[in-house]
């Protein structure tokens, strides 16, 4: 049976990655550092991506209103409390981390990496929010730090990136990875299965073509209807199909064989806040969703990479 480190995975998890790396497990301190969105306050567009919330893609576990440092410290604290937790990452998640002056960022970035128990950082943001400037500061903390950029792209089709109006193209987005990894720091790339009007073949188009630039690590997530959101109105007018949750499960097999065994997964399905969700429902039942991607591996005795070699020259 083919398994990733010593789990009884069949692909590539992030978490058993830094276990592996550092020792014992890594922790995630999601942040809120006040960040705004290009694609949200008018500079690129107004309303933002079609299934953005308000929160910006933010699990809410802290306020903007606390410095960053003492979210990072609370965060510590809570986690060694709950968890015994001693090594920890800070996680930029809400809106776009880097849509801020570089001095800025300094600041704010410093203030994550201060504790002594960080060993890491990675930040969220959009491929048309980076430029040299930033991208020299963030590989700055490379020698120190576990450091990786998320860049949201959801899907490398243009008529699918026009369709969710996510405000830049296919090649800003091989632009910024490409400036990303050759300074040493590693990229984690959003993706979204189920996007209006995708088929299975355009989804693992997303998935070869990712597989052949390169990138380091991949976070999948189920299109989800939130409220408040452009995507709501769409499904309330009956003009959106989502997927079920057996094709869901059969489809995030399907991409993960064709990424190589060395690309990081970081998420596989993410439930969003409960109480603003709309649908699908049953991604409320995350572990039952990994669990089914386990045993859907086992049946097909497969894993993650086993078609990549046929896909990727």
């Amino acid at each position: 049976m083919h398994k990733f480190y010593d789990t009884e995975k069949r692909y590539n998890q992030f978490s058993a990655y830094l276990k592996q790396k550092f020792g014992q497990k890594v922790y995630k301190i999601t942040l809120d550092a006040g960040f705004s969105c290009p694609n949200r306050d008018g500079t690129i567009s107004n309303g933002g991506c079609i299934f953005c919330d308000d929160g910006g893609s933010f699990s809410r576990a802290h306020s903007s209103i606390l410095p960053v440092d003492v979210q990072v410290e609370t965060g510590i604290k809570n986690l060694s409390e709950k968890f015994k937790a001693k090594k920890f990452m800070s996680y930029f998640q809400a809106y776009t981390n880097t849509y801020k002056p570089v001095k800025e960022l300094e600041n704010i970035y410093a203030c994550a990496l201060k504790h002594p128990d960080v060993i890491g950082i990675s930040i969220g943001t959009r491929p048309d929010c980076i430029d040299n400037e930033k991208l020299d500061l963030i590989a700055s903390y490379t020698k120190d730090y576990e450091t990786w950029i998320e860049y949201g792209l959801q899907s490398i089709h243009e008529k699918t990136l026009k369709l969710i109006n996510r405000g830049h193209d296919f090649k800003t987005f091989e632009h910024a990875c490409e400036e990303t990894m050759k300074r040493g720091i590693n990229v984690c790339v959003h993706v979204i299965l189920g996007l209006p009007d995708e088929t299975r073949a355009d989804m693992l188009k997303t998935a070869e073509t990712l597989a052949r630039m390169g990138v380091n690590g991949i976070k999948i997530h189920d299109l989800c209807v939130m409220k408040n959101t452009k995507l709501e109105q769409i499904y309330n007018q009956g003009n959106l199909k989502l997927l079920e949750e057996e094709e869901y499960v059969s489809l995030v097999c399907d991409f993960l064989e064709l990424l190589p065994e060395k690309t990081t997964i970081h998420r596989l399905a993410g439930n969003g806040l409960q109480s603003l969700k709309v649908a699908p429902l049953w991604l409320n039942k995350k572990f039952e969703i990994l669990n089914k991607i386990d045993r859907e591996f086992i049946q097909r005795n497969s894993w993650q990479g086993k078609f990549y070699n046929h896909t990727v020259p």
